[in-house]
């Protein structure tokens, strides 16, 4: 299966398990995977025969400073299934998700989360 990588998008979103974690926006990165049969898109040459990543680069962005996630699984899950409806012609979706600001006392880069879906 062929694939289409959009990595390290970067917005503020509201993320965390308790309820005054989710206060104050956080910087949060996401990597989305769509795999596809993209062989048409191969031999032609035309955006229409492709996945048009631009709409899942703004739903990426509307799902994270829209919405408010207790969980990194529950906005990794709302952008799989908004993908997916999205890009009919997707036939598996994984988004990984990156709080890169971790509240807690250790030193860490990240906490990260992957879900993947298939049609």
């Amino acid at each position: 299966m062929d694939r289409i990588t959009l990595s390290s998008l970067r917005y503020e979103g509201l993320v965390g398990a308790p309820e005054e974690e989710r206060a104050f926006p956080q910087m949060l990165e996401v990597d989305l995977v769509i795999e596809a049969d993209l062989a048409a898109a191969a031999d032609s040459d035309a955006l229409t025969d492709t996945i048009d990543y631009g709409p899942l680069v703004s739903l990426t962005e509307r799902t994270l400073e829209g919405g408010s996630f207790a969980t990194l699984e529950g906005l990794a899950g709302a952008l799989v299934r908004g993908v997916l409806v999205a890009a009919p012609k997707a036939a598996a979706v994984t988004a990984r998700v990156r709080k890169l600001a971790v509240p807690m006392d250790v030193s860490m880069d990240h906490a990260e989360v992957e879900v993947r879906r298939e049609r």
